[in-house]
């Protein structure tokens, strides 16, 4: 059996492709990481570190290789054949990979397969199916898009496994190595699914999806991020120091519980089930052995500002079902003064600029709570 894992990242080696691995699956990455790439075809396997706060284990991921996404025939050919496939390359990188994916899937029903492909969607984005299933179609006549309608599942999942950057050191010589906490759990679309649903070692299909989408981006992304802005004004490098902070964690614990409340109000789900959520995330927040820092889990602002992202879509959520986000907006203003030390001027000024219409929609909403 052949998975294709379009992405050969953080998550991408140190949760998707580790699943996969230990599902009996031969693990084909694409990526264009040269180096990443090279040393995947030359060992056929690399290293996972899991970490905790009372124990690490090492594990080899085993049955491993990859092609260059710059080599579209090689690609193609890695999809037609393709059992099942998935993404983890980053919501601005999806229109990128969908005319690849197009010619994977054009080339591989002229070969005449006509078994379903199921694409797992591994981003940080709701309705990130569609998005992609959009990206796609674009590629595609008329013809070819009721194929894609009738072949081809796109499958949302929930990824809550956090895997810090890996440093020179943590990488102790082998590029290819990654950290990552325990937890492993990856909840996905059943109704996604095209055809049988694929046996994967901790997936959990479940329906209706939407919940699991909501919890995962608007109390663990939500409450992540606001741990970043808070810890990055009061001094902190990491994300296990900032929430040790008794009031960083204060704070940002009440806004994931107003979250929590107004999601558990327009899902009908128990808000004690939540609430153990919620507090399973501060502690895994805690871990300080990832070395996560508070810079990596902020950046990206324009993104993590946009309306229907994290901090507005919570902030939304909660008005809609009136729950006053009281704590969220703190974080929300939190974000105004973090920088990214590894932007230039130049493009600090072009993520300020293309965050005048998030802060205006902010200014708005907070003004009404």
């Amino acid at each position: 059996m052949n998975a294709v894992m379009y992405g050969a990242g953080n998550i991408g080696r140190g949760f998707i492709g580790q699943l996969f691995s230990q599902s009996g699956y031969e693990v084909i990455f694409v990526d264009v990481n040269d180096e990443v790439v090279e040393r995947l075809n030359i060992d056929n396997e690399y290293p996972i570190h899991i970490i905790s706060e009372t124990g690490n284990e090492d594990i080899m991921v085993k049955n491993v290789r990859a092609v260059n996404g710059r080599d579209g025939n090689s690609v193609s050919a890695e999809i037609c054949r393709a059992d099942i496939m998935t993404t983890a390359v980053g919501v601005n990188v999806l229109p990128r990979i969908a005319g690849p994916i197009a010619q994977g899937l054009l080339r591989r029903w002229e070969a005449g397969i006509v078994k379903p492909l199921n694409i797992i969607i591994c981003e940080n984005l709701i309705d990130a199916n569609q998005y992609l299933k959009q990206l796609i179609a674009k590629e595609m006549s008329e013809t070819e898009r009721i194929l894609l309608d009738e072949r081809v599942g796109f499958v949302e999942a929930s990824i809550g496994r956090m895997v810090p950057v890996m440093t020179p050191d943590m990488q102790k010589g082998n590029i290819l190595r990654v950290y990552v906490e325990p937890f492993c759990e990856l909840p996905g679309d059943r109704d996604g699914f095209k055809g049988e649903i694929p046996t994967i070692m901790n997936m959990e299909p479940s329906s209706p999806f939407e919940f699991f989408i909501k919890r995962k981006l608007y109390i663990h992304n939500m409450g992540h991020v606001m741990t970043a802005y808070l810890g990055q004004i009061m001094g902190y490098k990491y994300i296990g120091e900032a929430i040790g902070d008794p009031d960083i964690c204060g704070i940002t614990h009440a806004a994931m519980f107003e979250s929590a409340r107004a999601l558990s109000l327009e899902s009908g789900m128990e808000l004690k089930v939540i609430h153990n959520y919620v507090e399973d995330l501060i502690m895994r927040f805690g871990n300080k052995q990832l070395g996560d820092t508070v810079e990596r889990v902020g950046r990206d602002l324009s993104r993590k500002l946009a309306p229907n992202d994290r901090l507005l879509g919570a902030f939304s959520l909660c008005i809609k079902q009136n729950v006053i986000p009281r704590n969220i907006s703190i974080g929300i203003n939190a974000a105004m003064h973090f920088k990214d030390s590894t932007m230039s001027e130049k493009m600090l000024e072009i993520e300020e600029h293309g965050l005048k219409e998030s802060q205006i929609i902010i200014s708005e909403r907070i003004a009404r709570t």
